[in-house]
């Protein structure tokens, strides 16, 4: 069987997988889980399960060229969404034998929008007020680009993480910009590594990182981690109090918390405490509300959230993070560090909730970040915008409490 023949099938493949998919793809906020359904129900091999969910991920970033060029036939909406495609060890065969004498892809949207004749915009126009930034190149190429992969080390040492890494064909970059984060250059299960499961690393986007990096934190004090999740953030914030300093951890959903109590456990950290209940009397040092946001921050790794959010839910969002800022800011102590962070590069979800928050609460006021990393800020906050060092998108407040 030719290669041609080959890349055929797998178009067809594709094809079948995404008529299941598409009808889905601007109503379910768990699409990638359907996503997943569907790879299994195939019963595909492993690379060919990663050359789909490529497929499928370009396909929903790029939805709206994808649609109209299905309009015309879903050979050419195949073809292009294997040209848009990041080039992965699992795509280069399939996207050599589809697109023979197709050009490189444009680094700028409107050189590839030209290329494949389309006109449909890419991000909901809505949005437009929310982020100028994310219409205008480079962050409008780099959200719809494929999300990177990034480490966190918890070790003082990298050379064993690299070591290890190196043997398995899975080359990392540490950032010049924080140097305990590395950028995994390759396709990699990196939770299978020995050292993952010594707690050397954890997976944590350099974006997410920087949030608490950017920040005055001083080790030994006692924080409280507010809205904690899964710890990605507890655990960095408790690397950073060290032996002399308390973390303690808090979140509704208690099956978040159980994995917090097991990436605790695996890191070797003793000063993380899990609450049930938050105290009511102010004691901390600082507090870290990492809000639950709307996500568009993290469109590159999740884009079907672009089109399953609207309005409605920004504004919605914005309620319970002023709700959260109010509630939690109470247990702070005078003098101390409230820090607000989202994933979300809605100007209604940052700047202006923590507006808002300063206007009803004097007692605080914004805080300069001690580091931007050349991010740009504003007297309100620090906004981590994707294409400046390969993230997702994040904003950042540090609000400090009169003494």
């Amino acid at each position: 069987m030719t290669s041609a023949s080959i890349a055929l099938g797998q178009q067809q493949a594709f094809l079948r997988l995404w008529r299941r998919v598409q009808p889905h793809a601007r109503s379910d906020r768990n699409l990638p889980s359907r996503i997943q359904d569907a790879l299994r129900d195939r019963k595909f091999g492993s690379r060919d399960r990663r050359l789909y969910r490529e497929l499928l991920y370009t396909a929903v970033r790029h939805l709206p060229w994808v649609e109209e060029l299905a309009g015309r036939s879903d050979a050419e909406a195949a073809r292009a969404v294997a040209w848009l495609a990041a080039p992965t060890p699992a795509t280069r065969s399939y996207r050599t034998a589809l697109l023979p004498g197709w050009p490189e892809v444009p680094g700028p949207m409107s050189g590839r929008a030209q290329q494949l004749g389309v006109s449909r915009a890419l991000i909901p126009e809505w949005f437009r007020n929310h982020c100028p930034a994310a219409f205008a190149s480079p962050n409008l190429e780099v959200l719809h680009s494929r999300a990177p992969l990034w480490i966190r080390l918890q070790a003082p040492d990298s050379a064993v993480v690299s070591s290890e890494l190196a043997a398995k064909g899975w080359p990392v970059r540490w950032a010049g910009v924080l140097p305990a984060a590395g950028e995994i250059e390759a396709e990699a299960d990196v939770a299978s590594c020995r050292g993952f499961a010594e707690g050397r690393f954890e997976i944590q986007d350099l974006g997410s990182q920087l949030v608490l990096a950017s920040a005055a934190i001083a080790p030994g004090g006692r924080w409280l981690d507010a809205c904690a999740g899964a710890g990605g953030k507890t655990l960095q914030l408790a690397g950073l109090q060290g032996p002399a300093g308390r973390v303690d951890a808090f979140d509704i959903r208690a099956e978040a918390l159980a994995e917090l109590r097991a990436r605790a456990q695996r890191g070797g950290f003793t000063n993380i405490r899990v609450l049930e209940e938050v105290p009511d009397a102010p004691a901390y040092d600082g507090v870290l509300v990492d809000a639950p946001c709307s996500g568009s921050g993290t469109w590159r790794r999740a884009p079907h959230l672009k089109w399953c959010t609207t309005e409605a839910d920004i504004a919605a969002h914005a309620a319970t993070q002023q709700q959260l800022l109010a509630r939690f800011s109470r247990l702070v102590r005078p003098g101390g560090l409230l820090l607000y962070a989202t994933c979300s590069l809605s100007r209604r979800e940052n700047q202006d909730v923590v507006a808002a928050f300063c206007a009803g609460h004097p007692g605080f006021a914004a805080a300069h970040p001690v580091r931007s990393f050349g991010c740009p800020q504003d007297v309100l906050g620090l906004t981590i915008l994707p294409a400046i060092h390969n993230t997702d998108g994040f904003f950042v407040s540090g609000l400090r409490r009169n003494p």
